[in-house]
């Protein structure tokens, strides 16, 4: 009896051994392993950056990026505010290298039209899937699409400050809004 359990006990050992490293490169991110997945919340702040293809080297940033004033003090307003003007440049930078005779006022209505709340960003984050990853509190519905697009600006200012520069994050902004090639959208 006595073998019988130290072989069992054995047994469970080895398995645990064995499935662990499995389970950690199941969650692995371009190539980096990851600690296995202690919540819904950072499994899905993992899908989100193989969504976006930008692996954080501070999660941190990710997490508040996905952190609605609303549920903490710790929030992603002023990340919002960065990446809002990170798109806004963007899109000026590829309207005007395309036609740099535009008018002041069809440059502000292309911005206008990529950046407005209720179509372009908020389809964005909803394609995204953020109304499922944002935390807010119970009282705000995840699915209003200034909470969704608030968020969408979020992960681009985040995006900045990890890698130290805005054109990543531009980058990665058009991939996400124009499904990889850059300007795509602005036939608009």
């Amino acid at each position: 009896m006595e073998q019988l359990l130290s072989y069992a006990l054995l047994t469970v050992l080895l398995l645990s051994s064995t499935s662990l490293p499995s389970l950690c490169e199941a969650n692995a991110v371009n190539g980096q392993r990851l600690k296995p997945s202690s919540s819904p919340f950072e499994a899905a702040l993992v899908t989100l950056q193989r969504q976006i293809g930008y692996t954080f080297k501070d999660i941190g940033l990710l997490r508040r990026a996905m952190t609605h004033s609303s549920f903490s003090e710790e929030n992603n307003r002023a990340l919002g505010i960065l990446g809002s003007n990170i798109i806004d440049a963007s899109v000026s930078f590829q309207v005007l290298r395309k036609n740099v005779e535009i008018s002041p006022k069809d440059l502000n209505r292309r911005i206008s039209e990529i950046s407005k709340v209720e179509s372009s960003c908020a389809l964005d984050g909803t394609r995204l899937g953020l109304q499922k990853v944002i935390r807010v509190s119970p009282k705000t519905d995840p699915t209003n699409p200034s909470v969704i697009c608030g968020s969408l600006r979020a992960i681009f200012g985040a995006i900045a400050i990890d890698a130290d520069e805005c054109d990543t994050a531009a980058v990665l902004f058009w991939k996400v809004h124009g499904g990889g090639e850059v300007g795509a959208a602005l036939s608009l």
